[in-house]
């Protein structure tokens, strides 16, 4: 490499200087190493990922990333960039009748050099991004000729998990912000939420680290529909772990923590947490949160924002079902049948079927420019998507059928549990209340996109009088948000996050009336407050929403968890 750099990311990479004189003169990369990713491998799985980018150092192709882009350029210029061109002919053409006719042809040939042009972008970017797949698979067989093959995937398969952490412990220290609080190792911090989370999920740990299983990967994407994707300069990660294994190349393996490597590397880790942190413009003096205590909140919060695993993840990603009737169980029935990796699965299953006929409707309309597609192992024609649509519309029907069951099973259940413990009517309350807000939210939420819709006008050049109209047509959509957001502030379930300063703009702008355009000009503070109260509107519905169904979650589990005592006794 010509220069080495450590990133706070998690991630490695090969890039260089794209100019016009890298199309012709050897060119120098660099590599960067992430601090979130040694931070959570091995020594063989960083040797492993080194050697993929050390792949791409050997590569002469990456050159071709140069001509790429500068043929890019260039096409997009002569595409685009042509309104003075245009408007040259238009005023040649005003001249007569006459030269309309010569400035009609010339536009019609422009046209048809356009049309040429775009296709050849076309052309090119899809030649080069196939190219980049073919790309990542060598430098994928490099790494595990050097490394072996079960370093480079196990280190594929936690990448994800390590990021999602990475980023969990960022957004903490975002909503820390108001209390000045930051981080002495957020490194430190990153590897505890990758392990908590991963005993979450019940994830088996190997050489102190999470050991993502393929199958535990692609547990919720249950998509029956591949499409090969031209312009993914990627290989999936099931393809690239398919490669892999079918290398099957064997090779010692040091297991020990990459960090080790590293001389002082808390050092190095606390070092450029410190940069990290130094880019934010605190109010007052920021202090470093302890670990333990970042560890005790960020568990406090975690629980408090997240259904409890007793329902393994069935309600992740879906509410009760509001339109279930009580009746007698006819079968005796456990409270793991009901939420047996097979029904969490028909969870899943269902959001990919919608997701699919979408996809494929969108195929049928020739929204994407595709040849063919597969659908279920099977391979369709563009002009075959139509004819599919029913078949996955069956699907969806059937998979919805085995949930409502399902979830009349499980509603009648909790009945049953809820009269034997005298608690019958609160767990019936607490689900129509539940149920009766879900019915009104889209139409709370509906005010937001009003409101956006009707202060839009504000981001645009608009008349004077226009603006002075706009915002009186604005105040009947304005009353409705002062008394919800009136009620929501009320309510301190919803406002115990809230920084004090934020809280105490929301009530100054509901008990007073705010201009917002005087003598010709924006009032910019009251803006502001409109804005912020506008924006808090749906924060407020998607927590109370939240709430409401924790609520009624809690008090299942509460149910099942009495139920069981009582058979234990």
């Amino acid at each position: 490499p010509k220069k080495v750099y450590l990133s706070y990311d998690v991630n490695a990479s090969v890039f260089y200087d794209s100019s016009f004189w890298s199309m012709f003169l050897p060119i120098q990369k660099n590599l960067t190493i992430g601090m979130g990713l040694i931070n959570t491998t091995t020594k063989q799985e960083l040797k492993a990922i080194l050697s993929h980018e050390f792949g791409h150092f050997s590569q002469r192709s990456m050159k071709v990333g140069s001509y790429v882009y500068n043929v890019n350029q260039i096409i997009f210029n002569l595409v685009n960039d042509d309104e003075s061109y245009r408007n040259s002919v238009e005023k040649f053409a005003s001249i007569s009748g006459y030269f309309s006719i010569f400035a009609a042809l010339a536009f019609f040939f422009t046209g048809k050099i356009k049309w040429v042009l775009v296709k050849m972008y076309n052309f090119v970017n899809i030649r080069h991004m196939a190219l980049s797949r073919e790309m990542e698979f060598h430098a994928d067989e490099v790494a595990a000729n050097i490394a072996g093959s079960l370093a480079l995937e196990e280190s594929l398969l936690r990448l994800e998990l390590a990021n999602n952490s990475y980023q969990n412990v960022l957004s903490f220290y975002d909503n820390r912000y108001s209390k000045n609080e930051s981080s002495k190792n957020i490194y430190r911090e990153q590897f505890f939420v990758m392990n908590f989370l991963a005993e979450q999920s019940e994830v088996e740990s190997k050489n102190g680290l999470p050991n993502i299983q393929l199958s535990e990967s692609g547990l919720f994407n249950k998509s029956k529909l591949n499409i090969e994707n031209q312009w993914a300069s990627h290989p999936s990660q099931k393809e690239r772990i398919t490669k892999l294994r079918s290398l099957n190349i064997i090779k010692e393996q040091d297991n020990l923590p990459a960090k080790n490597i590293f001389k002082n590397f808390q050092e190095t880790e606390e070092q450029i947490t410190s940069k990290l942190f130094s880019r934010v413009q605190y109010q007052k003096q920021k202090t470093d949160l302890e670990f333990e205590e970042f560890r005790s909140e960020f568990e406090k919060q975690y629980q408090k924002d997240s259904f409890d695993k007793i329902f393994n993840a069935y309600y992740d990603n879906k509410n009760p079902d509001f339109t279930v009737k009580e009746s007698e169980l006819t079968d005796e029935i456990s409270f793991d049948e009901l939420f047996s990796k097979e029904k969490v699965e028909w969870v899943y299953t269902l959001i990919a079927l919608e997701s699919d006929l979408k996809t494929v409707e969108a195929i049928s309309k020739k929204e994407y420019a595709i040849k063919t597609f597969d659908y279920d192992g099977k391979k369709y024609k563009q002009t075959e998507a139509k004819t599919l649509i029913p078949t996955v519309q069956k699907a969806i029907e059937d998979i919805k059928g085995k949930i409502h069951q399902n979830d009349t099973v499980i509603y009648n259940y909790f009945t049953k549990k809820a009269e034997d413990q005298q608690k019958k009517a609160d767990f019936i309350q607490l689900y129509k209340s539940f149920g009766e807000y879900d019915a009104e939210y889209d139409d709370q939420y509906k005010l937001y996109i009003d409101l956006m819709n009707a202060t839009a006008f504000m981001n645009t050049k608009t008349p004077f009088e226009q603006i002075r109209k706009n915002f009186s047509d604005l105040k009947p959509l304005e009353e409705k948000l002062k008394y919800q957001i009136t009620v929501f502030y009320q309510n301190e379930i919803l406002t115990k996050e809230m920084n004090e300063e934020d809280l105490k703009d929301l009530k100054f702008y509901t008990e007073k009336e705010h201009p917002y355009f005087n003598n010709n000009e924006y009032m910019e503070h009251n803006l502001q407050l409109l804005m912020k109260a506008i924006n808090y509107l749906p924060y407020f519905l998607h927590r109370k929403y939240f709430y409401k169904k924790k609520e009624l979650l809690k008090l299942m589990k509460e149910l099942e968890e009495q139920n069981s005592m009582a058979k234990i006794s």
